[in-house]
């Protein structure tokens, strides 16, 4: 429930990158001691991959706001329920064919967002030795002799398929060098993450990437890098229902493009080093086209925060993603609120100038239920948000934090 109208005041703290610690818990599959991840948000994603490692035969559990990870893989079988339910899932894979010569999985699932094939993930371990095969719904993948570096020329910066290239490469004997890579700083994390367990990898956060496989890791404690994805939700949500509040603990380069955006709309940023202050008193104008894009453009996941922020603006937005082709499934949810918007494809039209008002709406992914969050924020009377479920995957203590904002909601 959240009862809208209530500008948001104070300081919130920014938790670590689910998108960052997801991956990090299948790397620790390849350390040969004890991982311990800090300052890790409890959300339903982290607990399904904790899941998965112990499926696995690793122990992985709380202690206090740090995950711990330890023991080695004896069975190469995911558990089926959690690999169809993640799509974080299909990073397992390369850390099991490299610990184990095998690994078996179900599709993996994820947020109904469009398509999301594992096919350049597949492509990139086949190359490095892996025989791939599709039983039904289930993925056996076999490395006897082991995985061995390759040269890998992805088909686009995926960072999923970045990421699966980084933790064969790692497992593999011999050097890998990825092209075409991701910039995320996701990626870059990742890297530093192997590295402190004594990897070798070089030019992460560009796109060529160099992997020394053969290494022997070992565990380490490593804090993850803050959530662009919160910050960017934090702003959007103070762009909507006006107020002011510093967003600390992420640097705000790292979600700049929404920042700028929420400026050109009429709110003012003030940046620091690791923290932003944003606020809003007047009304917002549209901003015309929004294109997302890989990094540093508009993160596609931020897409329909932005959206959710703009709905009353006087103008038209128009946002384009072009990532998922059901990105903006969020969009009845901003009509039953009282928002002129239409999806054509990829295309979220925005013609702004209307007030919202309160509705009963449903959440059908992540992103775009935190984005209806943000637009009831700003919206006169209560709204009911349905599927809450797909908001625990990516935001542990949203409601919490927000009420500490003043924002009336539980």
């Amino acid at each position: 429930m959240v009862r809208g109208g209530r500008p948001l005041y104070g300081t919130a703290q920014v938790p670590a990158a689910k998108n960052s610690v997801l991956p990090l818990l299948a790397a620790s599959l390849l350390c040969g001691g004890p991982v311990r991840l800090r300052g890790v948000p409890r959300l339903s994603d982290v607990e399904g991959c904790m899941a998965l490692l112990r499926g696995v035969g690793c122990a992985a559990a709380w202690d206090g706001g740090d995950v711990v990870v330890s023991g080695r893989a004896a069975c190469c079988r995911l558990p089926a329920g959690e690999t169809a339910r993640l799509r974080a899932s299909v990073l397992f894979a390369a850390p099991l064919l490299g610990r184990l010569g095998r690994a078996e999985t179900a599709l993996p699932g994820g947020c109904n967002i469009g398509a999301r094939p594992v096919d350049w993930h597949l492509g990139a371990l086949e190359q490095m030795g892996a025989r791939v095969c599709q039983v039904g719904q289930r993925l056996v993948l076999s490395a006897p002799s082991g995985l061995h570096g390759a040269c890998l020329s992805l088909p686009g910066p995926s960072v999923g398929a970045t990421e699966t290239a980084l933790l064969a490469g790692c497992a593999a004997r011999g050097r890998t060098v990825v092209e075409n890579a991701a910039l995320e700083p996701e990626i870059l994390d990742l890297a530093q993450f192997l590295n402190r367990c004594g990897g070798c990898v070089e030019g992460a956060g560009t796109s060529r990437i160099v992997i020394e496989g053969g290494r022997r890791l070992h565990g380490t404690a490593y804090r993850p890098m803050p959530d662009r994805i919160f910050a960017s939700t934090l702003a959007c949500a103070v762009a909507s229902a006006r107020g002011r509040v510093t967003i600390a603990g992420c640097s705000p380069g790292l979600y700049a493009p929404v920042l700028d955006v929420l400026e050109q709309a009429g709110c003012w940023v003030l940046r620091g080093a690791g923290w932003a202050s944003v606020g809003r008193a007047g009304p917002l104008r549209g901003v015309g086209l929004l294109e997302t894009g890989v990094y540093p453009g508009l993160a596609t996941d931020a897409a329909p925060l932005v959206a959710a922020a703009l709905l009353s603006a006087r103008g038209q937005t128009v946002l384009v993603d072009h990532v998922f082709e059901a990105r903006f499934g969020c969009a009845g949810g901003f009509k039953a609120m009282g928002a002129a918007v239409s999806v054509r494809g990829r295309t979220l039209h925005i013609h702004g100038g209307r007030p919202l008002h309160g509705a009963d709406v449903t959440a059908g992914d992540l992103r775009g239920g935190a984005a209806l969050v943000v637009a009831a924020l700003g919206a006169r009377g209560s709204s009911r948000i349905a599927g809450r479920e797909y908001i625990a995957r990516g935001y542990g203590g949203l409601e919490e934090m927000l009420r500490s904002l003043g924002a009336r909601i539980g």
